[in-house]
Order: structure tokens, then C-alpha cells, then sequence
């Protein structure tokens, strides 16, 4: 993938655009499929661009945000398999399921996750609902 930096010949206008390679962004252009994101035109060209590298100080910065991040998200993934492992995932009935437990069944309490809405989420903190919301990503490593 490439980024190019078009500037528009009608409305001078200059935005950036994303293309598989340079050939690919001479054959869009050819076929007139390329158009400004402004005013619509074809009149658009590519401009001079500098090109993006990466400072040993920019790298031992990323890698630090990296390593950050994999913390987190390992934190994370211990979080979510101690909610999977002591609690009933109940799925999208998790705001029915909710009241039901608050309402009727306090003496048989066990813990559920599952999925609502932001307005579910709302009616029942409104109703005294003790609910929280926890960050759940998918484990991609299939």
C-alpha cells in the first residue's frame, strides 16, 4: 500500500489517498476514477511527498507503546478468563437476566456477563442495578 498526498487543480484542495501501488493509482487516474473528495473533480494530481522514516527515537518509542499495550491487553485477557470462569455469560438477555436477579431471585445470586446496550446499561443503573462495563476483545490467536 502506498499514501499519496492529491492535490486538486480546480478547487486547490489537497487530501490523501491510499493505493495498492503506483501503477494502480495511474490506472485509476486514466480511467478518471480518481475524484477530488471536495468538489468532485478528475483535475487531481499526485504532489511531492516526503517520505515516512522512522528515527531511532520514533522506534524506541513505538516499541515502548507496543509493549504497553501487550500488557494491557494481557491484563485484560486475565480479566476476561476469570469473568468466563466464575461468572454465566447470559449473552444478549444480560438486561432481562439483570432484573431478574435483582428482583426476584437475590437469595440464588450468581454472577452474569453479557451483552446490552449503552441504553440498557443506563435503565438499569436508573433502577439501582449495580452493572459495569468491562473492555471485551476477541482472543485472535485461533
Amino acid at each position: 500500500m502506498i499514501k499519496y498526498k492529491l492535490k486538486c487543480n480546480c478547487c486547490r484542495r489537497s487530501f490523501d489517498s491510499w493505493f495498492s501501488s503506483s501503477l494502480e493509482f495511474e490506472k485509476l487516474k486514466n480511467k478518471k476514477f480518481i475524484s477530488c473528495h471536495f468538489c468532485n473533480s478528475n483535475d487531481v494530481n499526485k504532489t511531492l511527498m516526503a517520505p515516512n522514516i522512522l528515527s531511532s527515537k520514533k522506534s524506541k518509542i513505538i516499541k515502548i507503546q507496543n509493549k504497553k499495550n501487550q500488557i494491557i491487553q494481557k491484563k485484560i485477557f486475565e480479566f476476561q478468563n476469570f469473568i468466563k470462569n466464575n461468572f454465566e455469560n447470559v449473552g444478549d438477555d444480560f438486561a432481562y437476566k439483570a432484573r431478574s436477579l435483582h428482583y426476584n431471585d437475590k437469595n440464588k445470586f450468581k454472577g452474569i456477563y453479557g451483552n446490552a446496550s449503552r441504553k440498557q446499561i443506563i435503565e438499569l443503573l436508573e433502577e439501582g442495578i449495580d452493572t459495569q462495563v468491562f473492555p471485551w476483545i476477541e482472543d485472535k490467536k485461533n
